[in-house]
This record gives C-alpha cells, sequence and structure tokens, in this order.
C-alpha cells in the first residue's frame, strides 16, 4: 500500500471576529493558502487531483462547495475539482485524513486539504435558521433533549470534577503558552502573511496576554446560572484558513519535494451526543490501538480547546503527559474558526515536532453531534 506523506503546511493567521479578516471573503481566504502553498512547492496546480475542504457552516458566503471556488479564486486550471466536507469541528481534520486515505489507496497522486471559516461573515448556526437538524426521531431517543455543546461542557466538568477555577487555570496557561510560541517564532514558517486594506496581518490576534484566573474569575457563567463554563475558558469566534499538500514518498521525490511527515495512523469514534465533546477520548485510543503505539510514545498532543474541560477530562483518562498536550497554547487563546481548524491545528502539531525533533504526534477534535476524530503522524525530517 502506497504512503501518505505532508509535503507542506501553511495557515493565515487567525483573526479575531470582527477583526483584521472580517472583509476577507471565504473563497478568496481559501485562495491565499492555495496560492502559497504553490509558491512555496513550486507545485504545478493542474496536477493536483482534488482540492478537499472543510467548512461547517455552508451557507451565504461558504454555500455550494466552497472548495471549488477556492480552487477558482486562486486562478487554478478550471479541470482541478473540489469537495466539501462537513465533519462538524473536525471538518479540515478529516480532509487531511480522506486525503492520505486516497492517496493510500492509490485513487490520487496529489491532494490538497485543508479548510476554512470566517465566522465573522458566516456566524456560529447561521444554517440552522430554518429549522433544527436533529428530527423527530433522535429528539425521542434522548427524551427531548436540544443538544448544546455548552451544555455537554457543564456535564464534562461535573462528571471529571473540574472545578471553575480549574478550568480557569487552564485558559490562562492557554494564553501565557500561545503568547511565548508568538514571541518565540515558532509558527512564523507556517503562517503566510495576508494584506487586508493596506495593513499586513502576520499574528494570530485573539491572544490576550496576561490573562489570569483572578481576571477570568469576573466573567459570568455563559450557560448556567451557576455553571463553570464562560467566554473566557472556552475557544474564540474566529477567521481563518489552512492547507497542506499531500502526496506519495515517490511523487514527492519526482517533484524535487521533501516530505515533512507521513500519515502514520488514525480513526475515528462517537460518542454520548449529549454530553457530546468527549470523543477524543475513544478516538484517541482507538488510534493507538491501529498504530501499535502507546501514550507514552506520542512526543506531542494537539486537543482543541474547544471548552477548557474537554482536553482536561481526556487528559484524565489516558493518562498523557500534560507537559506534552497543546505546548503552543490552544483556541482558547487563538481561536477556532470552526472549518479551518484541524488544519491549523495540524500545521501547530508539525511546528513543535520539528521544533522538538518528536518522531509522533497525535492530533484530535471534539465535534458537534458527539464524534471525534483522532490522527498520528510521524516525523520525517
Amino acid at each position: 500500500m502506497p504512503e501518505a506523506v505532508i509535503v507542506d503546511a501553511v495557515r493565515t493567521p487567525i483573526g479575531k471576529r470582527n477583526g483584521s479578516l472580517a472583509a476577507v471573503h471565504a473563497a478568496d481566504l481559501s485562495a491565499h493558502v492555495l496560492t502559497a502553498l504553490v509558491e512555496r512547492t513550486g507545485v504545478d496546480p493542474g496536477t493536483v487531483d482534488d482540492v478537499m475542504w472543510g467548512c461547517v457552516t455552508q451557507i451565504g458566503d461558504q454555500s455550494s462547495n466552497i472548495a471549488r471556488f477556492a480552487a477558482l479564486a486562486a486562478g487554478w486550471p478550471e479541470h482541478v475539482p473540489g469537495v466539501t466536507i462537513n465533519r462538524a469541528c473536525g471538518s479540515s481534520q478529516q480532509a487531511v485524513d480522506s486525503a492520505a486515505h486516497a492517496v493510500m489507496a492509490g485513487q490520487y497522486d496529489l491532494v490538497v486539504a485543508g479548510g476554512v471559516e470566517t465566522m465573522t461573515r458566516v456566524p456560529l448556526g447561521s444554517h440552522r435558521t430554518t429549522g433544527q437538524p436533529y428530527g423527530p426521531a433522535v429528539l425521542a431517543r434522548y427524551d427531548g433533549f436540544q443538544f448544546s455543546q455548552g451544555v455537554g461542557a457543564e456535564l464534562i466538568s461535573e462528571r471529571w470534577g473540574l472545578s471553575r477555577t480549574r478550568l480557569d487555570e487552564f485558559a490562562s496557561e492557554s494564553h501565557a503558552k500561545a503568547a511565548a510560541a508568538i514571541d518565540s517564532g515558532i509558527f512564523d514558517d507556517h503562517i503566510v502573511p495576508i494584506e487586508v486594506d493596506g495593513t499586513k496581518f502576520t499574528v494570530d490576534e485573539g491572544l490576550r496576554r496576561g490573562t489570569s484566573v483572578e481576571t477570568l474569575a469576573k466573567l459570568k457563567p455563559s450557560f448556567k446560572e451557576d455553571g463553570v463554563i464562560h467566554a473566557g475558558n472556552a475557544s474564540q469566534i474566529s477567521d481563518g484558513a489552512a492547507a497542506l499538500l499531500i502526496t506519495t514518498p515517490e511523487r514527492a521525490r519526482e517533484l524535487g519535494l521533501k516530505a515533512i511527515a507521513r500519515y502514520h495512523s488514525g480513526a475515528v469514534s462517537g460518542a454520548d451526543p449529549i454530553m457530546m465533546l468527549t470523543g477524543p477520548i475513544p478516538a484517541t485510543e482507538k488510534a493507538l490501538r491501529r498504530s501499535g503505539l502507546s501514550i507514552e510514545d506520542i512526543g506531542a498532543f494537539e486537543v482543541n480547546e474547544a471548552f477548557a474541560p474537554v482536553p482536561l477530562a481526556w487528559l484524565a483518562e489516558t493518562g498523557a503527559d500534560p507537559e506534552r498536550l497543546n505546548p503552543l497554547g490552544g483556541a482558547i487563546a487563538v481561536g477556532h474558526p470552526l472549518g479551518g481548524s484541524g488544519a491549523i491545528l495540524m500545521t501547530r502539531l508539525l511546528a513543535r515536532m520539528r521544533q522538538r525533533n518528536l518522531r509522533y504526534g497525535l492530533q484530535t477534535m471534539c465535534e458537534g453531534g458527539g464524534t471525534a476524530n483522532a490522527t498520528i503522524i510521524e516525523l520525517l525530517r
């Protein structure tokens, strides 16, 4: 079976809601990273077999197969196709996984995978304005429960005994780690600056330096009057895009490219859709079983910080080394542009592995409806 390798990975800086990327259409934002990928690798875009693109809120600016319009906006030949993937927050992680699977199956030789979300222009939940997606049979199965990720985060906090103080400690640590990572320049090799209205945007702008438990304590709970989840220990609404070039080792050599990492293994899993956000736990276990690796073999973990209890519950159940968890900060500090986050996390994981020469890295994301992806990659250089 052919292997799948990543030869390059790029992303935009992450823009906060109503921030520097607010005026940029999702197709143009996507085209920006597609263009950068071609410029950096020298690959002829006409040889790309498919553009696999994650996007969650597929309405308005992001409707009608945004992957196709991203390729056209980038000026790529009309024969290059595109497909838009929705696995909720894990959409672009699924795009990466699906691209690797297609290459390993021998169906494709060269694929661009990634995703986008412009949450300023296409608000969270706007695709549900004309109905609700669950249907009477699902509601009957769960006694009419109105599914909510925020309520799920509260339930996780209760089940794992996570106090508000512990959640706020984790959130403040995310900001501190992200600040240190940005200042170190570790993201510079992957971030593609973008110019908007004459101003060059180069750095993730959601970061709030100096965030502390004391400042977070002033915020009101968002989902329960006496709850522990609030805006400060949840991910930020954001805009952003990322893209990866995936191929075989043989094709990479033909193109004069050196692979960064090998797609080692991956898994998807479902979990209780009411608690909803625990999927990364069984997905991680499944990916490790398939890989033949142990949790101790993994040098870095990226567990998406949708809400602080998600990575903390994952940590408690997996027994992973907390020093290896989200070492560069996460979505609480810099944002979570839904459909782009899986690919963005992969650029972060690659950056950490290359910085520390770590052989294996694992990425996992909770997803609406109670599913999760887990992906393991192996560093090659």
